[in-house]
């Protein structure tokens, strides 16, 4: 047997569960899951969660967990069908709470992209991709 290539579900390890809700609440996205420790967040193809970040190091043996740190070594991605949808999109995350880290650019790979931060840091990309689309769900469709 091989390991499936794809991705199901990323978790985020969260200091305040509620609060980032709230923020992934205020940029449109849904859940139906109760109030608590846990939030999930279903987005085309994939499902978001945030999990109490004690008790998510705890379940993946990982030990204490540690403190913040400015960059935590992986970053999560939007993708837009357009190019101007980059801005758009930037707009309504800063409107929710995010902190901007790099405004919308060109890229040397041929798209268009920026990054924001949510409430406790986790890094976003929200990305044009050429050639790029979405099938019925939303699920990114990679060009080459």
């Amino acid at each position: 047997m091989t390991v499936p290539a794809r991705l199901s579900v990323v978790t985020v390890g969260a200091r305040d569960v509620a609060a980032l809700r709230a923020f992934y609440e205020r940029l449109g996205w849904t859940t139906k899951t109760p109030e608590g420790e846990f939030a999930a967040f279903p987005l085309g193809g994939a499902v978001f969660t945030l999990f109490d970040h004690e008790l998510l190091a705890a379940e993946a043996s990982a030990g204490p967990a540690p403190g913040p740190v400015p960059f935590k070594g992986f970053t999560l991605a939007i993708n837009v069908e357009q190019r101007e949808q980059v801005e758009t999109a930037l707009a309504a995350a800063r409107a929710a709470g995010a902190t901007v880290l790099a405004e919308p650019v060109d890229r040397d790979w041929g798209g268009r992209s920026a990054y924001f931060a949510d409430p406790e840091g986790n890094a976003w990309e929200i990305g044009w991709l050429p050639g790029a689309s979405f099938d019925e769900r939303g699920a990114l469709i990679w060009p080459f």
